[in-house]
């Protein structure tokens, strides 16, 4: 038998969901229920929310600005490493989930609860990343998943459950899709997307413009890197989550970022998603170009080869995995000297690298140059040939 709950700490997004898990909580377990929402950039969702979860039968609420260590800590982790699921999605609700579930059970010890609780469904990726978090940070914590969990089998009867537990039922008309937003992006899926052959609708888009309704004439920006860290934006130092801010109206006033794909899911099942990720698809574009001046070759392709294990590892929820902790060391080797500044073009939805320079720049004219130069003998060619053309020379004598 499990022991009896006494206080649980819930992942709060104040919508109609965890607004029910919160009554259902204390409904079905008899316990104190706290609230906690990260703000990660969410933005005016975040309007209301101690009212809403107090006057839903919160004891106590905790709604904290966690943006600066989203984007520095998280966000710019992933950007050392390109990190893109699938050649496609630059992670954006996956790389918020582990920060979002460390402070959530840091919380919990505070407040010594014996529980935590999320609102993720059992068919998507949230609920394995939420949990993976919480039993690395604390093997001991109890996790309880209503969806898992309760009785309710369809929206109407959850509709039902909220107007006969005096939970207000939203009189606006309901979105035929869900959403979830942070500073990195805003990601769309279910509902009327389930149809990988309908185009998204145009009045959906929140963060950018149609690349149609973009302006005529190109912006232009520099980004400042350095150690593979953004810096600054047209010169002016910025904190990380405002740097992000500002490419983010920067990309949506210019039509940057949107992404239509259908992915795997951990759990099994392929799912489409739509994204608006503007400000972090500047970022990728410029960061991969100064690194292409900065950046050995082989260590390069070394960290180009961890690229899609580094994806799926932050995909699948393994933030705090003992192998991604090697790998945030090795990533932050790889970023030292990738120090410089790009300058790019933004028009109608494209992103275009137009410049790139770096006192630590490994690109020099004088090497490159079809003419005469100090470094490279072009007779020493010859023999670099024949050697990597002796097992393919040896291959072709012993067939004959």
């Amino acid at each position: 038998m499990e022991s009896k709950v006494k206080k649980v700490v819930l992942a709060y997004s104040g919508g109609l969901d965890t607004s029910i898990i919160l009554k259902w909580l204390r409904n079905e377990f008899g316990c104190e229920v706290i609230t906690f929402t990260a703000d990660v950039g969410q933005a005016e969702e975040l309007d209301h929310l101690e009212e809403k979860a107090i006057s839903t039968g919160a004891s106590k609420v905790y709604v904290e600005d966690l943006r600066e260590e989203f984007v520095r800590d998280y966000v710019f982790t992933a950007l050392k490493a390109n990190a893109v699921y699938e050649g496609t999605y630059l992670l954006g609700t996956s790389i918020a989930r582990p920060l979002i579930a460390k402070r959530q059970v840091e919380i919990a010890q505070l407040e010594g609860a014996d529980a935590v609780a999320h609102g993720a469904t059992g068919k998507g990726n949230d609920q394995v990343r939420f949990e993976l978090t919480y039993y690395a940070l604390n093997p001991y914590i109890r996790v309880i998943s209503p969806w898992r969990q309760w009785q309710f089998k369809s929206r109407e009867e959850l509709m039902s459950y909220a107007r006969a537990n005096g939970i207000p039922v939203p009189v606006t008309k309901e979105k035929p899709y869900s959403s979830d937003r942070n500073l990195l992006h805003i990601s769309f899926e279910g509902g009327i997307l389930e149809d990988p052959w309908s185009e998204p609708p145009e009045d959906m888009f929140v963060l950018s413009r149609s690349p149609e309704e973009a302006p005529d004439r190109p912006a232009i920006l520099e980004i400042d890197f350095e150690d593979g860290i953004p810096m600054r934006v047209d010169g002016q130092f910025l904190s990380p989550a405002a740097l992000l801010t500002r490419l983010n109206e920067l990309g949506g006033e210019n039509g940057i970022g949107r992404v239509d794909m259908v992915e795997n899911r951990y759990v099994g099942m392929k799912s489409r998603g739509v994204y608006e990720t503007p400000g972090g698809t500047i970022l990728h574009i410029a960061h991969r170009a100064i690194e292409s001046i900065t950046m050995d070759r082989e260590v390069m392709h070394l960290r180009d080869d961890l690229i899609p294990k580094i994806s799926e590892l932050i995909y699948y929820g393994y933030w705090f995995s003992p192998e991604m902790e090697v790998l945030r060391k090795t990533l932050d080797e790889t970023q030292k000297d990738v120090t410089g500044t790009v300058r790019l073009k933004l028009y109608k939805g494209n992103c275009t690298v137009v410049g790139r320079k770096s006192e630590k720049s490994l690109y020099h004219g004088a090497f490159a140059t079809f003419e005469k130069d100090a470094v490279y003998n072009q007779k020493d060619a010859e023999g670099f040939i024949r050697l990597n053309a002796l097992r393919l020379r040896i291959r072709r004598m012993m067939r004959g």
